[in-house]
């Protein structure tokens, strides 16, 4: 079998590495941030890794021509809870380095065939939609027909998290009928995403493609199965420190609380804090409960309301504490035999910042392989 190549750019821990699977082998990988190095390299070696800021990469240090090149740049500056500052913000902006990696290949006439640029779906609305305008039309200029998906995780694992993909395939390249579509797929393209798509300038939208993912099958992944009853790196909490976290849930959620534990079975949810505005406007700190068999979005842990709780419901009693590394690694659908790093915090760090791996999985059987092997089959893929 002919193994496609990548590159994997933000590699973090390699979870696009793992969802790609036996099928690609990685050519190189980078990351700047040592934590997230040390995790990468724990589980796939440090052969293909160079750690380092990616503005002080050059096409010389990238190995061969690559089929794809992942780039999973950081999302602050264009998350909704961020600081706003776009693409031009320290964070976010170093995306341009990915972008001037790309441009030194295609003059070295290395261009990979595909990229696939992940982040939040925020980056949809970011200034005002001015930054999806600017990442498609960078792509563009690099010489790529592109098209986004908004891929919700929950189709995949018990835990919802939204995400966009951006996929970019060389003009000279084909592509198959079979792989676009008039129209987008209500699962996979999000009123955000069809407004963003529709204020592009008339130039761009020629180059736009609705990709044609196929529907997953429907996931029997539960929560409760990925719950550990014993983690090694939380405790469970004390009947005061439960007491006091289920006192900050609004009546609402307290609600929600008493259904559970009236349907007398065994359930688990999970509780992030945030604050919020009392009927009086004053901020006050809250307990946001949800038992629908998902977890709720994984997060960098920026603070205390960024930890997400627990919470095990068995008739009267009830049970909290934080959720535990490998509970998180699971939600993130990789297996157990993951390394996770020693600390709690740096694998929050990791989690939250990371890709679910069933997603990329998909994303690559359905899509990304499809293209790269009519890119191969073609007279321009030597060129």
């Amino acid at each position: 079998m002919t193994r496609s190549t990548f590159y994997e750019f933000f590699a973090g821990g390699g979870m696009c590495r793992a969802g790609l699977g036996g099928r690609w082998q990685c050519l190189f990988a980078n990351d700047f941030d040592p934590k997230k190095a040390r995790s990468y390299i724990a589980n796939w070696g440090g052969e293909e890794f160079r750690a380092g800021d990616i503005h002080a990469l050059s096409a010389d240090d990238l190995p061969g021509r690559a089929d794809l090149a992942w780039a999973s740049f950081p999302c602050q500056d264009l998350s909704l809870a961020g600081n706003g500052a776009g693409l031009g913000g320290k964070r976010s902006g170093a995306f341009w380095g990915f972008r001037s990696l790309v441009a030194g290949l295609a003059e070295q006439r290395r261009a990979p065939r595909l990229l696939v640029l992940e982040n939040v779906v925020g980056a949809l609305t970011a200034s005002g939609g001015a930054d999806f305008a600017e990442l498609c039309r960078a792509l563009n200029a690099l010489g790529y027909v592109f098209g986004a998906l908004t891929i919700d995780a929950a189709h995949f694992v018990p835990h919802s998290r939204p995400r966009l993909f951006i996929v970019a395939s060389r003009k000279e390249l084909p592509i198959a009928p079979e792989l676009t579509a008039a129209e987008p797929f209500a699962l996979w393209a999000s009123p955000a995403l069809r407004r963003a798509r529709d204020l592009l300038p008339a130039g761009l939208k020629e180059n736009w493609r609705w990709w044609a993912l196929p529907s997953p099958k429907k996931s029997n992944a539960r929560l409760i199965d990925l719950i550990e009853a014993d983690p090694s790196d939380v405790e469970w909490h004390t009947r005061a420190e439960t007491a006091r976290l289920v006192s900050m849930m609004s009546d609402v959620n307290r609600e929600k609380l008493k259904a559970v534990q009236a349907a007398g079975v065994r359930a688990v949810g999970t509780i992030y804090r945030r604050t919020r505005l009392d009927a009086k406007g004053e901020k006050v700190q809250r307990a946001e409960a949800r038992f629908d068999e998902l977890s709720g979005c994984l997060r960098t842990p920026g603070g205390g309301s960024s930890r997400q709780f627990i919470i095990l419901v068995e008739g009267k009693s009830v049970r909290t504490r934080l959720l535990s590394g490998r509970e998180a690694a699971r939600l993130m659908g990789l297996p157990d035999d993951y390394i996770l790093p020693a600390r709690y915090n740096e694998a929050c760090h990791l989690f939250g910042d990371g890709l679910v791996v069933p997603v990329i999985s998909h994303l690559a059987r359905h899509l990304l392989e499809p293209l790269a092997e009519a890119a191969l089959s073609s007279p321009m893929a030597a060129e």
